[in-house]
């Protein structure tokens, strides 16, 4: 199956753009980045191993090792002249071997923010590739997403989703503040819901307890 099918038969309406979280009723917003001293979170190490720890765990749990993925990659056009090629390093450095990569899917297609392209001109260029968790180094493509903002290196710069075919789930960093997961329906991650709840992101905790307070 195809992304764009796998989307449409099971998050009809839904667009992958940020930010999710307000665009799906079964959606969780939870918090990475817990500030752990008075310190600048840049000079804080606790504070990105606090990050990285919290991403994973999301993760892991959410994921299994022969779970079916979308591993997704969004590179924005805005019309400044674009090289495709380096956009794949996501996929060049995380995945394991080059036979999986010969799957990899690019879609040349409107841009997902048509709000912020008055003049039509901006393009999004999405790259899928299908594979299995055990395919790709999670842990370090994780590090490297939440880095972004960091001034650190490995980074990456554009959106990264992990669409799980096998469970029916969205998982989403968008930096190292939080991240969001969601589920085909509420029960699908009711499980994360109650591991995972100190982890909510209190802004919108009483929104997320009014969908998953009665779905387990």
């Amino acid at each position: 199956m195809k992304l764009n099918d796998f989307m449409l038969k099971n998050f009809p309406g839904l667009e992958l753009r940020s930010p999710l979280f307000y665009s799906w009723d079964a959606s969780i917003r939870f918090e990475l980045g817990v500030d752990e001293s008075t310190v600048s979170i840049h000079e804080n190490p606790r504070y990105l191993q606090g990050v990285y720890r919290r991403a994973i765990d999301l993760f892991e749990a959410l994921h299994a090792p022969q779970d079916v993925l979308y591993l997704v990659a969004d590179a924005h056009d805005l019309g400044k002249g674009y090289a495709l090629q380096r956009k794949l390093n996501v996929f060049t450095k995380y995945v394991n071997t080059t036979s999986v990569l010969r799957h990899l899917q690019h879609e040349n297609r409107p841009f997902v923010y048509p709000e912020d392209d008055e003049d039509g001109i901006y393009r999004t260029h999405r790259f899928s590739l299908r594979c299995r968790r055990s395919d790709f180094r999670y842990a370090a493509l994780l590090k490297a997403i939440c880095n972004q903002d960091m001034g650190k290196r490995p980074s990456i710069h554009y959106p990264v989703y992990f669409v799980n075919e096998t469970k029916g789930t969205i998982y989403y960093v968008y930096d190292d503040r939080g991240c969001d997961v969601l589920g085909t329906e509420p029960g699908v991650i009711h499980s994360v819901y109650e591991e995972f709840n100190d982890w909510i992101l209190d802004y919108d905790r009483a929104e997320i307890d009014k969908v998953f307070s009665c779905s387990g």
